[in-house]
């Protein structure tokens, strides 16, 4: 009894069990955290994989009618990577993953993006990537299932990944207006030299076509010219100024503003025609609001002298560029926009500003300089005003004698964008789609449109004023365009991962 007594009391090799146990413990953690790293590892793979996919097939979503084909090629021809953690190691390519297209993002990151799928290739701004899922074999995990009798058989990690990424373009140092898309299918390079009166909406009314309004530049940051400024010297800079106005808007969406801002004048936007008056009559003198090279418009200066100022009056010799044929007879869209057709005023133009007959576009371009001109703005308004300009190789523009010589006599200041210095980027918005009353956030913008300014503004007296812009559609900014913005801007195209 003694012995058994002592035997139950005894204590030595305590230690023994309990090393024993804490080793098949540390074991346990260190198979599962061995295995873990390799499906984590795994799935970093394929997490990357997905990535470039998405990346490689977003870059192509242009909106152009081959966009979604493009994608699909650029994913499967320029996209592979290696699997080295799996089951073995594999080559990843065009077999193992799908890749679909969304039109919007839902607004939250967790939810399903399948309702936004879409097949349209002007619709198909995000490339959605969805990579087949691997098995991971986790050999440690099963052995150690197998020594604590907690399971049998393999334990496998199935691992996937997906991404999302999307395409935009950025509009950089642009004066920040928008307008209403005339339809929701108008585009740029389909209506190349359509003229179009631009008005702002009405208070709390909601936009219809052609409406314009501003973009907010808060969201945008502000460029070294107007950066400091506020009110209406701020507006004042931000239509006017020539460069490094504001830094970058996306395509993907604006913060917009109504047409009626406080401070908006006519003359804010007219010291392109070399007019400074009322807010803007201190800036005359200053290189920041240089005048077209070419100012032709069909208004002098009351009174005689350079420089245009509260009152102007009608050029008795010379004339504005033409409007639209269809605007004499109210027959254009809308009342506010129009075709294209300005044949009825080239003939009273030319003879009016160049004493000379001229009454097709065969004999326009026989007369005037056209050389530089894109073959696709030829007949176009801006086209004309180029040559305007070649052919007087820094001389007066009109025929001699007339009250207009052309150039600029106010501010004499060399422009550093040259023509286009008449040359406004619009951001155009689907305000069907995107109803706006105002001041609007994040609305998705159809196009940036470049539109040759082709009068002065006028202002009906108005308070707020309307304003009445008579703009020529010259091409897509940025793309299909004569050039890349009209304040000298940038347009750059950014491919981002979103998920």
């Amino acid at each position: 009894m003694k012995l058994l007594k002592a035997f139950s009391q005894d204590e030595d090799g305590t230690i023994l069990i309990l090393f024993a146990a804490s080793l098949v413990v540390f074991i346990g953690f260190t198979a599962v955290i061995f295995d873990m790293g390799r499906v984590s590892t795994t799935q970093s793979e394929l997490q990357a994989f997905a990535d470039n996919v998405a990346l490689a097939a977003a870059g192509e979503l242009d909106g152009s009618p081959d966009a979604i084909t493009n994608a699909q090629n650029a994913a499967a021809n320029f996209v592979t990577d290696r699997q080295s953690f799996g089951n073995g190691s594999n080559t990843l390519g065009s077999g193992d993953y799908t890749l679909s297209f969304l039109n919007a993002l839902p607004a939250n990151d967790n939810a399903d993006p399948s309702p936004n799928l879409t097949t349209d290739p002007a619709e198909a701004f995000f490339a959605w990537v969805v990579v087949t899922p691997k098995d991971v074999s986790m050999n440690f995990v099963s052995a150690l299932r197998t020594l604590t009798n907690t399971g049998s058989g393999p334990a496998v990690a199935n691992v996937g990944a997906e991404a999302i990424a999307g395409f935009t373009v950025e509009a950089c140092d642009i004066t920040p207006l928008m307008f209403c898309l005339p339809s929701p299918s108008y585009t740029a390079a389909g209506n190349i030299g359509d003229l179009i009166k631009l008005r702002s909406g009405g208070n709390g009314s909601a936009w219809g076509p052609g409406d314009f309004g501003f973009l907010d530049p808060k969201k945008a940051d502000l460029g070294s010219t107007c950066a400091g400024l506020s009110g209406s010297n701020l507006i004042g800079c931000l239509v006017g100024a020539e460069l490094n106005v504001t830094k970058c808007f996306t395509q993907r969406g604006v913060d917009t503003e109504p047409g009626q801002k406080v401070g908006i004048e006519d003359a804010i936007f007219n010291v392109r025609f070399d007019i400074y008056k009322s807010t803007m009559n201190g800036e005359k003198n200053d290189p920041d609001y240089p005048a077209a090279p070419n100012v032709i418009k069909g208004i002098v200066p009351n009174g005689g002298g350079q420089c245009i100022g509260q009152n102007e009056q009608i050029s008795p010799d010379t004339l504005p560029l033409p409007r639209d044929n269809c605007f004499a007879t109210n027959s254009c869209a809308n009342n506010r926009v129009g075709d294209g057709n300005w044949s009825n005023g080239l003939a009273p133009y030319m003879a009016a500003n160049h004493n000379l007959t001229v009454t097709n576009q065969t004999e326009l371009e026989a007369a005037l300089d056209f050389s530089g001109v894109p073959n696709n703005l030829k007949t176009t308004r801006y086209g004309m005003y180029v040559a305007e300009v070649a052919s007087a190789a820094g001389g007066q523009i009109t025929a001699p004698g007339r009250a207009e010589t052309g150039l600029a006599q106010c501010n004499t200041n060399p422009s550093q964008t040259g023509v286009r210095r008449r040359v406004v980027i619009a951001a155009g918005i689907d305000c069907t789609a995107n109803p706006i009353n105002g001041a609007e956030v994040g609305v998705p913008v159809e196009e940036f449109f470049e539109m040759f300014l082709t009068e002065p503004v006028g202002d009906d007296g108005a308070s707020p004023p309307t304003l009445d812009l008579w703009v020529e559609v010259i091409g897509s900014a940025g793309g299909d365009g004569y050039g890349s913005a009209g304040t000298g801007g940038i347009f750059r195209d950014v491919v981002q991962l979103y998920r």
